[in-house]
Parts: C-alpha cells; sequence; structure tokens
C-alpha cells in the first residue's frame, strides 16, 4: 500500500519527467514564441508610425493586464488536459458583483475587491467539483457555467452598467501610474506580479508538481494514492481567483461594470496561452509563455487596428493565429509521441 510520502515522491518524480526533459523543448518555443513578438513589433512599427510611441505601448500593456491574467490562471486548467470557457463571462460576473457590493450595498473598497476575486474562486471551485465529482467534461461543465455567469452578470445588475465614479480609489486599482515619472499603469503593475505568484505556484510548490503529474497522466497519478479530484478542485479555484482579478482590473479600467461585457475573452485567453506553448493535451506549459502570448494577441490586435484593418478581417487573422498555434501543438505532440 503506498504511503502519503510515497504519493508525494511518485507527484514530484512525474513533475520533473514533465518539466526536466522537455526543458530544452520549452526554452526553444518560448525562444520561438518572444522571436514571433519582435517581427511583429518590428513589422506594425514599419506599417505605421503611429505603433511604437509611448502612448500606443502603454496602451498595448493596458490592453494585456486584463487577458494577460485571465491566461495565468487557465494556464494551470490546460496543464491538467483540461478547459475554461467561463473565464470571460466570470470575469464579468467578477466585476458586477464587486461594483454591487461596493456602490449598491455601500461596502468598504477593499471588502467589495476581495469580494468580487472570492466570486470568482467560487466559480472555479464549482468548475471543479462538477468536472470532478459530476464527472462532466471540463468543455461542457464550464461551458455551462459561461452561460450561468452570463445570466447572473445581466439579472444582478438589472441589466444596466455600475458606475464607480463616485467612489474614491477604484480607478487607480487599474490606472494610477505605478512608478513615478514612468507612465505605467498600475494595471500592468497587477499583471507581471500575478505572473510572478503563478511562476512560483507553478514551479515551486506541490500545487505546481501536482499540476504537471495530473495532465501527464491523471490516472498514474491517481493511482499513486494521490487525491486527483481535490486537487483538481484546488486548481480550478484557483484559476477562478484569477479570474476574479481580471473583473477587477478591467472594472476599474473602465471604472464600470458592463454586465454585457466578456464574451470572447476567454478565447483570447486560451489562444494567448496555447501560442506561449502550453499543450492542449496537458502535461506541459510555463507562465513565461504564456505571458509573451499575451503580448502577442494584444500586439496583433492592436497593431491591425492602427492599420484600420475592418474588424471582420481582425476576427478573421486571430483565427488563423489560433488555428495555427493549435496545429502546432498536435504536430508538437504528433512528434513528442514518436520521438
Amino acid at each position: 500500500m503506498s504511503t502519503p510520502l510515497d504519493a508525494d515522491a511518485a507527484a514530484l518524480d512525474a513533475g520533473r519527467r514533465a518539466t526536466f526533459p522537455a526543458l530544452v523543448r520549452r526554452g526553444l518555443q518560448q525562444l520561438l514564441a518572444f522571436g514571433t513578438l519582435i517581427v511583429l513589433v518590428i513589422f506594425f512599427s514599419v506599417a505605421s508610425g503611429n505603433f511604437f510611441t509611448v502612448s500606443n505601448i502603454v496602451g498595448i500593456l493596458l490592453s494585456t493586464a486584463v487577458i494577460g491574467i485571465l491566461a495565468l490562471g487557465t494556464t494551470f486548467v490546460i496543464i491538467t488536459g483540461g478547459i475554461d470557457l467561463s473565464i470571460g463571462t466570470g470575469m464579468t460576473l467578477c466585476s458586477v458583483v464587486t461594483g454591487i457590493l461596493i456602490v449598491n450595498a455601500g461596502l468598504p473598497l477593499p471588502l467589495g475587491v476581495i469580494g468580487g476575486i472570492l466570486t470568482g474562486a467560487l466559480m472555479g471551485f464549482l468548475n471543479g467539483v462538477n468536472i470532478t465529482i459530476l464527472g462532466l467534461p471540463p468543455f461542457i461543465a464550464t461551458l455551462a457555467m459561461m452561460l450561468v455567469a452570463q445570466g447572473l452578470a445581466l439579472v444582478v445588475s438589472g441589466v444596466r452598467p455600475i458606475y464607480f465614479s463616485g467612489v474614491p480609489g477604484f480607478r487607480e486599482i487599474a490606472l494610477a501610474v505605478a512608478i513615478p515619472g514612468v507612465a505605467l499603469p498600475m494595471a500592468v503593475v497587477i499583471l507581471f506580479a500575478m505572473a510572478a505568484v503563478a511562476w512560483v505556484i507553478l514551479s515551486q510548490t506541490i500545487l505546481g508538481r501536482y499540476t504537471y503529474a495530473i495532465g501527464s497522466n491523471e490516472e498514474a497519478t491517481r493511482l499513486s494514492g494521490i487525491n486527483t479530484r481535490a486537487w483538481k478542485i484546488m486548481i480550478y479555484s484557483l484559476a477562478g481567483l484569477f479570474t476574479g482579478v481580471a473583473g477587477v482590473v478591467i472594472a476599474a479600467r473602465l471604472n464600470s461594470a458592463q454586465p454585457q461585457l466578456g464574451v470572447g475573452y476567454e478565447l483570447q485567453a486560451i489562444a494567448a496561452v496555447i501560442i506561449g506553448g502550453t499543450s492542449l493535451l496537458g502535461g506541459r506549459g510555463s507562465i513565461v509563455g504564456t505571458l509573451i502570448g499575451a503580448l502577442i494577441m494584444s500586439v496583433l490586435i492592436n497593431g491591425l487596428r492602427i492599420l484600420a484593418i475592418q474588424p471582420e478581417w481582425q476576427n478573421v487573422v486571430v483565427g488563423l493565429v489560433i488555428l495555427v498555434a493549435v496545429f502546432t501543438d498536435s504536430l508538437r505532440h504528433r512528434r513528442s509521441s514518436t520521438g
């Protein structure tokens, strides 16, 4: 009979197999993604003189903040071999709950922000329960949560935006200048702080090792004595926590909670994760890669807008990028399986 120590050793070994042998490949993937980011920046800078300006670069970083925070949480889920389609509308519900707590209920700013973030964690927890306890496929469970969150955001807000105009300090959560003399919004600092936290969790903690172990071979991990159900619930809850932070940041950036916002954010976040080298099949991924992927998505969308490309064609280009990223991931998996 395996002991908890044996189980922990097995998870550690699985985590190492998922990281160390693939370290060189992962480095090359991140280097390729970073090279792609540089190429895009150079291309759009040459194509338009309005692209490589201080104000536009700050705008790109600001737009990356929300997508990046969502993508960071989603990275954990996708490494386990799962998916979370509820992060876009879930983010909206978190921002609406924050508005209700602060504006309507009159709670202090810190309590309202904590309430919004915990709403995301609760949604992630429910996703984890539906997937592990009820046995629902992640796609179906999170699709259902996406619709529930979308509906609740509209219902509890009365289909009306909630404005934070009379709440001192709320807008500064996203738009305050983080460093005097440097036009760097606080939202960008929050993004990099969350990325640092995510990196520590994924690479330095038992939760990170179990995340890789479950994604590499969930059945073997379970047979080694690890309660994979409990850990998957924790992973989805953690992802929900990131969704809650994104909800607060986007509400602060807009200085309002927009109940009809959110649809489509999940696709951009998932695309950022895949472009960054995380495998849809699980067992492989990194926080640095996700951060690069989020920047690629933001640069691409911003550059297309600056070039006055019609929104319809912007969607076509973004869709093709996602298709290429998924195909590349599938090709990598086939090569690693045969090699």
